[in-house]
């Protein structure tokens, strides 16, 4: 099952759209990666949520990808006497360690860690900014603050310091217990979330040892100023905009989400853009004009996927969000000004094997050719190609389920399992044979093929063979 598109679409699982048969209509509708979000649900339910992927991916003949995303130190209120209150602006409100519930004047806050970033004048903002403090005073288990936007609260709302590094662990108690299970199952990607700072991918990859691909969250500030030593050691990022969004100004997040695309782009490295893309469709049938602008404009900045949350998680019409969505990518590819922005953004070449993906994307402009395919041990040749965005698309063969599956993430890329390939001389047959079993070549067209010798060595594409498809 091939897609007729490059961009990939990553969808949220939930109650919604857990069942086996949700799982493959969402898959056959054009689902790709399927997230599991590790802030709700037991292991229990993310196992039997796992397997029936794996029975879907048998079912279609197609990997796909399953991520999981860990909760992260989200940081929360307490409880209220009467489960909620309203703040009117200009009020003093008062947030402390006292773990008794609160009320219109006090909450507890149970991070320690909050109260050694504040400082007087720092903003706090609850309920995703619908609610916004300023300090006045604080010390290391209180901070006294007046209400510049009032609004009703209730328990355990979500809190935001923006512009202020939080110094607590990215990796929770709860995380690490997620990530092992996580690990156990077979997942194919693992998404930290809060990153920070390098270090907190340093210490995610230290526990992962290969065994899935590693993706940063970019969702604070701070991140942003460490943004090339994250990326350095990390294997994805994903736009996370829900938290950016309640911590930088309005008018700077899509700057930002440029930024990001840019950077991962120029190193290769697969980029998601989430949060809200959707979101009229969690109760609504179709999108807003806003929010279809919103997806075709990621696809037109050549992001890799794009993520589905709460429209397939728990909205009303699962199926629709990412039937609609597949829509949106195809018309926007198909756009005659869609591969002139692709080609703007090709990125500069750093190595021998960079030079060999130039000449294959450069040869694939041929109106003969239908494909390239790439034999590729780790997926590292595959993701070079990805990096270029040729328009063709690209077949990736290797011998590894696990490396077929993170390349179900990556921009164009349709990955298949092959025997490993002992002999040079098979590989033209061998690539003819999948391109056209796979419908990506038909008779009489052009395969480029990209390998390297020695045979399974990851990252050693240094062979660039032409092949034909035979006649009718």
């Amino acid at each position: 099952m091939i897609r007729a598109r490059r961009a990939r679409i990553v969808a949220t699982l939930g109650p919604a759209s857990r069942e086996p048969a949700q799982i493959l209509a969402l898959a056959r509708a054009g689902a790709d990666v399927f997230r599991v979000n590790f802030s709700h649900g037991s292991h229990a339910d993310h196992a039997t949520s796992i397997a029936r992927v794996r029975a879907a991916e048998a079912e279609l003949g197609r990997p796909l990808a399953v991520l999981a995303d860990l909760q992260g130190p989200k940081l929360r209120l307490g409880d209220f006497i009467d489960r909620s209150i309203r703040l009117k602006t200009g009020q003093d409100f008062r947030i402390d360690l006292d773990p008794r519930p609160g009320d219109a004047s006090r909450v507890c806050v149970p991070h320690p860690e909050i109260f050694a970033a504040l400082k007087p004048q720092a903003m706090i903002l609850l309920d995703d900014g619908k609610v916004q403090l300023r300090v006045l005073s604080c010390g290391k288990d209180f901070a006294e603050t007046v209400v510049v936007a009032g609004d009703a609260l209730s328990n355990h709302k979500g809190l935001n310091l923006p512009g202020l590094a939080i110094p607590i662990p990215a990796l929770t108690t709860k995380d690490r217990e997620d990530l092992n299970f996580a690990l156990q199952v077979g997942v194919d990607w693992v998404a930290l979330s809060f990153v920070q700072r390098a270090a907190d991918m340093a210490e995610l990859r230290q526990i992962v040892q290969g065994r899935a691909g590693v993706l940063a969250k970019i969702e604070k500030p701070a991140a942003l100023e460490a943004l090339d030593e994250i990326l350095d050691l990390c294997e994805a990022i994903m736009v996370a905009r829900g938290d950016l969004g309640v911590e930088l100004a309005t008018e700077d997040v899509p700057v930002v989400q440029k930024t990001l695309i840019r950077a991962a782009r120029t190193r290769g490295l697969p980029v998601i853009v989430a949060t809200q893309m959707l979101e009229s469709m969690i109760h609504a049938p179709t999108p807003t004009r806003a929010e279809a602008s919103d997806v075709a404009g990621a696809v037109y900045e050549g992001a890799d996927a794009v993520m589905l949350s709460a429209e397939t998680a728990a909205g009303d019409f699962p199926l629709e969000a990412v039937t609609i969505m597949d829509r949106i990518i195809c018309r926007v590819e198909q756009d005659p000004r869609w591969p002139e922005l692709m080609r703007a953004e090709y990125p500069v070449q750093d190595a021998d094997a960079d030079a060999l993906v130039a000449a294959a994307r450069k040869a694939a402009e041929a109106a003969s050719t239908a494909c390239l395919v790439a034999f590729t041990t780790t997926g590292q040749t595959a993701l070079r190609l990805a990096r270029s965005r040729p328009l063709q698309p690209t077949l990736a063969l290797t011998p590894h389920l696990w490396a077929a599956r993170r390349m179900a993430l990556v921009w164009g890329v349709e990955s298949r399992i092959t025997p490993p390939i002992l002999d040079p001389e098979d590989l033209a047959r061998i690539a003819v044979e999948q391109a056209m079993e796979s419908g990506l070549a038909g008779p009489s067209q052009r395969v480029l093929i990209l390998a390297g010798l020695p045979m399974g060595s990851p990252g050693a594409a240094n062979i660039l063979r032409l092949a034909h498809t035979p006649r009718r």
